[in-house]
């Protein structure tokens, strides 16, 4: 009698996901899925902060009823399209540092109508799927070197960090000095220190959910202090999407114009880029990357990424992108598509949950402490920068710096872009400077010429 043990059959579902190949489990995948919605949740309320009209946007603001429930059906969206379509654990949801560039740069330096900014993302995403399904996406990646890919990460990462402490009161303005130390004895600056500080902890201490706890712990004591209002209620249905959907489209002949262009590389470059590190990242982590180093169904996996865009400028949100803190579900166990399916099923909950998420949009000393640690990760990309070459340091340094001085990160990208290919010149490694790049140094040297402010 033969003492072999058969193998277990396998569901469609796991054959298809590669669950039981992957050595995952379903109970695992979904716990995988939980943290990380844990790990991220936290864009549900600094988003509308962001974008909202009742945080620093004011009267140019979207709706901050309609910047919520359009970011939680884009995450949803998104992050089902990558787990069922690319097969990966990666949830997507609206780009911090691309959120802080379509309010402050796109709607508030160069006035351009929120409207025409979300026709602006979508046809950021149109381009992105054209990129991602051709084999001319291995010629962008391979044509912008690697130094300034992470200058442009790193230099957002200080952008968002500085508009954390301007939200805390930490940073303030100053007529002698452009900026200075703010007022430690106001209650709100010192509710943000608060948040700021439990908020480190918590990452030190290896919470995945450290974000979401600080907002929360921040918000309670706000609450109790008398600094952030009680909500009215805990659930509601959402709403909100009848004054975002569909303007994308629009206004979509409004989008091209020579101020649009701009606007649209900078998102293509920024979320091509940072999709792409991400992914790779990820996969790296979850030991799903190739004998060769390269990301198997690379071609879905970015595809989704620009569907995700595409599909949230039309529901009502800047771009969305996936997300690294889908790293906290892989180190939880995530190996397949269906740790997205579960994080986007809780995104899904999360949508009934308006009024809690609107006291925190509400309250920027309660969100700035987010946006400092998220600046703080994002600048890590500093570490990987050789410094010790000229041809490299400075037009990485001037994307970097050019960010926060003159509050754009169109700004920091254009001037890193057109020193460079000069100082590669300089040190006589012309050959090494792609065509791409000479051609994007002529379009930015006519935004700085005709359009920058």
């Amino acid at each position: 009698m033969s003492t072999d043990v058969q193998p277990r059959p396998r569901g469609r579902l796991d054959s298809y996901f590669g669950v039981t190949e992957l050595g995952s489990t379903y109970r695992r995948e979904i716990m995988a899925g939980t943290v990380t919605f844990l790990a991220m949740s936290y864009v549900l309320a600094v988003n509308p902060s962001i974008l909202g009209d009742q945080g620093q946007l004011g009267p140019l603001g979207i709706p901050t009823q309609a910047v919520f429930t359009a970011t939680a059906v884009a995450a949803v969206f998104g992050t089902l399209v990558m787990g069922i379509w690319a097969r990966y654990p990666v949830a997507l949801a609206p780009g911090m540092g691309l959120n802080a560039f379509f309010a402050y740069t796109v709607v508030l330096e160069m006035g351009i109508p929120w409207q025409e900014a979300l026709s602006g993302t979508f046809l950021s995403g149109v381009i992105f799927f054209v990129l991602a399904v051709t084999k001319v996406r291995e010629k962008i990646i391979d044509a912008i070197p690697m130094q300034m890919k992470l200058a442009v990460g790193a230099g957002i990462g200080m952008f968002v960090a500085f508009l954390g402490l301007k939200n805390a009161g930490v940073v303030t303005a100053s007529e002698a000095t452009l900026v200075h130390l703010g007022d430690f004895t106001k209650g709100t600056t010192l509710l943000a220190l608060f948040g700021l500080l439990v908020t480190v902890v918590f990452m030190v201490l290896g919470w995945h959910g450290a974000v979401l706890y600080g907002i929360l712990a921040t918000t309670v004591v706000g609450i109790v202090s008398g600094l952030v209002d009680l909500p009215d209620s805990v659930v509601a249905m959402p709403h909100g999407l009848d004054q975002t959907f569909g303007q994308a489209i629009i206004h979509l002949p409004d989008a091209f114009t020579g101020q649009m262009i701009i606007v649209v590389l900078t998102m293509l470059f920024v979320d091509f880029f940072d999709a792409s590190g991400t992914l790779i990242g990820i996969a790296n982590q979850a030991g799903l990357l190739g004998p060769d180093g390269k990301l198997p169904r690379a071609a879905q996996a970015l595809a989704a990424d620009s569907v995700g865009t595409t599909a949230g400028a039309v529901i009502g949100t800047s771009t969305t992108t996936a997300y690294v803190e889908s790293t906290a579900g892989v180190s939880a166990g995530g190996r397949t598509g269906l740790t997205a399916v579960a994080t986007a099923g809780w995104f899904l909950v999360a949508m009934f949950f308006f009024p809690l998420f609107a006291v925190v949009a509400g309250a920027p000393a309660v969100t700035a402490p987010a946006l400092i640690v998220v600046g703080v990760l994002m600048a890590r990309a500093l570490g990987e920068i050789d410094w010790t070459k000229l041809e490299y340091a400075i037009p990485a340094f001037l994307t970097v710096i050019m960010m926060p001085l003159t509050y754009s990160i169109a700004n920091g990208i254009a001037m890193g872009l057109l020193f460079y290919p000069v100082v590669m010149v300089a040190r006589g490694r012309v050959r090494e400077v792609h065509w791409v790049m000479w051609v994007l140094m002529a379009v930015f040297l006519g935004y700085f010429f005709f359009l920058a402010e």
